[in-house]
């Protein structure tokens, strides 16, 4: 057992873990993580997708209420059909381009300088998004994920395929899409929360099965040291985040976002850091 490749895991887990679930792209920062440790060849590519499965574990712990209460309830109320419909809708576009587009993205876009410049415009976007709700008295008409209707939904499921961008961010497409659309910040966290319970669970197993020839019983451990940190790390950040939003706004990730995009493109330029593809 390679001692050096488990503690590679498990840092990539809590990697997955702590930006999953924020608008800071996870994608982006594996790229980056995995550019620094010399975690990045074929294999790694296809665990920084299977861990994402940790992070929804987590997800579902938190809202396990929520969706038992749901499943139970879709026989008899209209309410829960039409909140599992919304989240099904939504789910639909980012399967059929990730389908069509997947394969040219991650050959084309999946570098550290595009993670990097991503990182800067979907900041200067959030920042733009929280202004706009807070000088508009109006810009908020759906404060629940229950009142959402089916084209609120397919408008968030539109905008969360811009997350295949690396850098752009799933959670951050999808949350600020949502405030963009009308939603409340709760109501969009909420509902980007649900969101990926069927689309990190769907490309963490389609993933899996397409390249399994280049995976072994060997691979186990690793696999399993990083679903463990990533559940762990993304428990603990959800947990924290939907205590957060009840009181702050999405700008300090923002400028985060852009400060970190301005610093790798920096190091890049430099020379400081040889970041590789």
């Amino acid at each position: 057992m390679d001692f050096t490749l488990l503690m590679k895991a498990a840092l990539m887990g809590v990697v997955e873990g702590l930006t999953e679930f924020l608008p800071i792209s996870s994608t982006g920062h594996l790229i980056l993580a995995g550019a620094l440790l010399g975690f990045n060849d074929d294999k790694a590519k296809v665990f920084d997708i299977a861990i994402q499965t940790g992070a929804i574990g987590a997800v579902i712990l938190v809202y396990w209420q929520k969706i038992c209460t749901t499943v139970r309830a879709l026989p008899t109320d209209s309410q829960a059909r039409q909140f599992a419909l919304n989240v099904l809708i939504a789910f639909v576009p980012a399967v059929l381009l990730g389908l069509l587009f997947g394969k040219a993205i991650k050959a084309h876009l999946f570098t550290p300088l595009v993670v990097a410049s991503t990182f800067i415009v979907g900041g200067l976007v959030i920042l733009w998004a929280e202004r706009r709700q807070a000088q508009l008295p109006g810009a908020v008409r759906i404060q629940e994920v229950d009142e959402m209707s089916w084209k609120d939904a397919l408008k968030v499921g539109l905008v969360q395929c811009l997350a295949m961008v690396p850098g752009t961010s799933r959670s951050g497409a999808t949350i600020i899409g949502g405030m963009l659309m009308g939603l409340s910040r709760k109501a969009a966290t909420d509902f980007s929360f649900y969101l990926a319970i069927p689309t990190l669970i769907g490309a963490g197993a389609y993933s899996l099965f397409k390249e399994r020839a280049l995976l072994s019983w060997a691979d186990v451990p690793m696999f399993g040291v990083g679903l463990l940190a990533s559940f762990v790390s993304a428990w603990l950040c959800v947990r924290w985040l939907l205590r957060f939003i009840a009181t702050h706004s999405f700008t300090g990730f923002a400028w985060y976002r852009i400060v970190f995009g301005v610093v790798v493109l920096a190091t890049a330029w430099s020379g400081w850091i040889p970041w590789t593809a």
